[in-house]
């Protein structure tokens, strides 16, 4: 019997490794060879993969084992997990070409670092959760007891609960908000949006939040801005998540611009696009924060942004509706100078262009 052609093994997507009763390595498709390098061939499968679990679950297998597990991290950069299969083949009297045992490596990271960020999601947002809600239950429990009857107290305490409540409203929106588009990130909008339309409803619904700290929202189209493809409310809620922060961050009495422009070619993605840039006149971020800004609860300043009414998600949810619209969004920052944020939308006319070519 002969193995596998080399050109079906080096097909296969997943690393597979075929080892003789020795454990001596007689081939790998260039899946394995690109994963645990080229000199594999004629070698003791501990040079490559010195796991003990998996040399146990081999040395079972050539013993007679049917089919052994086991779950190993490769020390890469970035570390990479996978589920090793080892199956022996089912007449150990009859080996096909020396081959005894198959090694198969399933990438498993997609996965783990999925079921990661579930568990840090549910463990973040209860910790969101429980710190208003503990300090509205210490009020009630005071206005209830030893302030019942003070006036001063209970007001000032019915004005901190206020707030706590009100911060608890905004995170489970932002969450309701989250999960509504994660659950169609995979449906891409199809409908022409007017991007301009769009800025002028966000600095309408947000006018007086400027005002509150003197602060001027200007909007600057350009006169070639095509139209985007997307959807309008999901979009509004984009460009209203980055103008709150670009308020909230920004220095008091200053401007935020928010620009629209013609982008002939979105960056790491190409085609004609809209870009909507909106810049605050703020701190700045520091550049190592940049690439974390769109993780869910992650703050640059933990305790400025709870006490500015910030719950951590809102870039969060930009980040998903526009991956929704297979857009791209890029970040710009100098400490001490302010931040731009800009959004890419693919242009209603080079969508149509493409679905019809």
């Amino acid at each position: 019997m002969e193995r596998l052609p080399k050109r079906v093994l080096d097909s296969l997507p997943d690393p597979i490794l075929l080892i003789d009763d020795h454990r001596m390595v007689v081939d790998a498709n260039q899946a394995a060879r690109d994963t645990l390098g080229m000199e594999l061939r004629g070698h003791d499968l501990a040079r490559t993969l010195r796991h003990p679990d998996v040399l146990e679950a081999v040395d079972a297998v050539l013993l007679g084992t049917p089919r052994c597990t086991a779950e190993i991290t490769l020390s890469a950069a970035p570390p990479r997990m996978f589920t090793v299969h080892v199956i022996r083949l089912k007449d150990p009297e009859v080996p096909v070409d020396k081959v005894s045992a198959i090694v198969v490596l399933n990438d498993i990271t997609t996965a783990k670092r999925a079921e990661q960020m579930r568990a840090d999601f549910v463990a973040n947002a209860s910790h969101e959760l429980r710190s208003p809600l503990s300090a509205l239950l210490g009020f009630i429990e005071t206005l209830r007891g030893p302030a019942i009857d003070d006036a001063d107290a209970r007001a000032r305490f019915l004005d901190i609960m206020n707030r706590e409540a009100r911060r608890m409203a905004r995170l489970i929106d932002d969450l309701m908000s989250l999960s509504k588009v994660e659950i169609n990130e995979h449906v891409r909008p199809q409908h022409p949006v007017d991007m301009r339309f769009v800025a002028e409803n966000v600095t309408e619904m947000l006018a007086q939040k400027a005002l509150d700290k003197e602060m001027t929202l200007t909007v600057q189209p350009h006169n070639d801005v095509p139209q985007a493809i997307g959807d309008t409310d999901q979009l509004i809620q984009v460009i209203r998540n980055l103008v709150e922060n670009a308020i909230r961050y920004g220095r008091a009495k200053t401007e935020v611009t928010i620009t629209i422009s013609r982008a002939s070619r979105i960056p790491d993605i190409g085609g004609v696009g809209v870009g909507i840039a909106v810049a605050d006149q703020g701190d700045g971020i520091p550049k190592n924060s940049i690439p974390r800004l769109t993780e869910r609860f992650y703050r640059v300043d933990k305790a400025r942004s709870k006490s500015l009414g910030s719950t951590g998600l809102g870039l969060a949810i930009v980040k998903h509706i526009i991956n929704r619209h297979r857009g791209r969004l890029v970040v710009e920052s100098e400490l001490g100078q302010g931040s731009t944020f800009t959004v890419y939308i693919p242009a209603f006319e080079a969508t149509v262009l493409d679905v019809k070519n």
